[in-house]
């Protein structure tokens, strides 16, 4: 799980698009700093390799030299340093998230990294240079955007025209979090999210399992 877009007040009346989908259970634990400084010491933990496979994930994804990356919802950095390396001295990693807190610990995790940018965002908009991207992840974290469709039109400006957008997500069933608590937390199936994303703009490409019963990924292109 990455860091989160956090819950906000949602003050709209006139379109469906402007209301927000409060990811309550999700973001629980993230309202303040303290809660963040104990959720950034499991996302960047012993052992979280073995459970993440962040070298296969982005051989999974297609990441090559030379791209620029956004890693959305950075939090700590934990993925910063395989992505460096994957797209290499001719590419970029644009490290994004909500916290300034979260963002500072990123800093810190990659100050040895020469081709990371950091962005602060915002719950409805990731401020990316539009047009600039080549592919936007979003780890562990699509499910605790109170705003998905803001958020993802802000990442469709960001793509380039050939662009994609890589979704990595918690199943929602009993065994895909500790205790069972993605029932709480994953407010849709991987079928109800793919439908959502692509009401959203975007088509899917492909969308398979990463994890079984544990996580699931999307690559996704804007529509025309």
């Amino acid at each position: 799980m990455k860091s989160v877009h956090v819950l906000s007040l949602c003050v709209c009346f006139v379109s469906v698009s402007g209301l927000a989908q409060v990811a309550k259970t999700a973001n629980e634990n993230y309202k303040d700093e303290a809660g963040r400084s104990r959720i950034a010491a499991t996302l960047t933990g012993e052992g979280r390799d073995a459970r993440q496979k962040p070298k296969e994930l982005i051989a999974r994804l297609g990441i090559r030299t030379g791209m620029t990356v956004a890693d959305i919802g950075t939090g700590p950095g934990y993925m910063l340093p395989y992505l460096s390396a994957a797209v290499g001295p001719s590419g970029v990693v644009d490290a994004e998230d909500i916290f300034p807190d979260f963002l500072n610990r990123a800093k810190v995790n990659a100050q040895s990294l020469q081709n990371v940018k950091f962005f602060p965002g915002n719950e409805k908009s990731v401020e990316l240079p539009a047009g600039t991207v080549d592919i936007a992840m979003i780890l562990d974290a699509y499910h605790h955007f109170d705003y998905p469709e803001a958020m993802l039109a802000s990442i469709r400006r960001a793509l380039k025209p050939d662009g994609r957008l890589a979704i990595i997500e918690y199943h929602k069933n009993e065994k895909a979090m500790a205790n069972g608590n993605a029932l709480k937390h994953i407010r849709k199936t991987r079928a109800e999210f793919v439908k959502e994303i692509e009401g959203y703009g975007f088509r899917s490409v492909e969308v398979n399992d990463f994890v079984p019963d544990v996580q699931w990924y999307g690559i996704f292109q804007s529509a025309p």
